[in-house]
């Protein structure tokens, strides 16, 4: 049976204690029903992954003691930035969820003229934490230690506007594009991938994303749905340039 993993915002070092959180607590002795003496695995997305044990454990509190550090090799070599139309309930959380799995090592939610979402700043701050939170408890099942980075959602005219510049590539996903996804060249090392929400974009977007420098690709003849299109883009990079060849 696999180990537990546990992703942790603590410093992490052999031979030191880390006091889990209420949350993590209840997790452990509740639905894992670990007990004193058990064995689980921590990570913090800085210092690697540390095989640890349980040495205290109540409804509220938990307490590990880490072991010697292991290997890991479970991020991909091509970063994958994905900036996703934020879609309506629990199809964003998908998209997070899955992407993580998938290796992609920036999100960034934005908001679009034809999505349904709307936010304020109170708001965004919160699905952000719940964003990040679905990443975590991706990386513990997927064995990633480094959950992506999770941007605040902004509109998408703000995030051309602060558009970072790294990415060898700049893709966004547009039925009826000329070029097809599997036939463009390969990137050095991070590529970018634009995907709109549930409506698409507008001519306008379309326009502010070729004025920025990227590429419409194809993904084939059908429609999908935002949260399949962007799954669907990020598997084909991984299968071409990244780990998953």
């Amino acid at each position: 049976m696999a180990l537990s993993r546990l992703y942790v915002s603590s410093e992490l070092r052999a031979g030191s204690k880390v006091q889990l959180d209420a949350d993590q607590a209840r997790y452990v002795g509740r639905a894992l029903r670990l007990r004193v003496g058990d064995s689980l695995s921590v990570f913090n997305g800085d210092d690697g992954e540390f095989a640890a044990t349980l040495v205290g454990v109540s409804k509220v509190a938990a307490t590990v003691v880490l072991g010697e550090q292991v290997k890991a090799d479970t991020e991909s070599s091509l970063k994958v930035h994905l900036v996703q139309g934020v879609s309506r309930g629990e199809r964003m959380d998908f998209v997070v969820q899955k992407a993580t799995e998938l290796g992609v090592k920036r999100i960034s939610p934005v908001l679009t003229e034809y999505g349904m979402v709307k936010f304020d700043a109170t708001r965004a701050g919160k699905r952000r934490d719940h964003w990040r939170k679905i990443a975590a408890s991706a990386c513990e099942q997927s064995g990633r230690i480094r959950p992506p980075l999770i941007d605040p959602p902004v509109t998408l005219n703000t995030w051309f506007g602060d558009q970072p510049q790294d990415a060898d590539i700049d893709l966004i996903l547009e039925r009826g594009a000329a070029a097809s996804l599997t036939e463009i060249a390969a990137p050095e090392t991070e590529v970018c991938v634009l995907v709109g929400p549930e409506g698409g974009f507008s001519p306008g977007e379309y326009d502010d994303a070729s004025s920025a420098g990227f590429m419409a690709v194809s993904l084939g003849p059908r429609t999908l749905r935002t949260e399949t299109a962007a799954l669907a883009a990020i598997a084909i990079l991984q299968s071409r340039w990244g780990d998953m060849r």
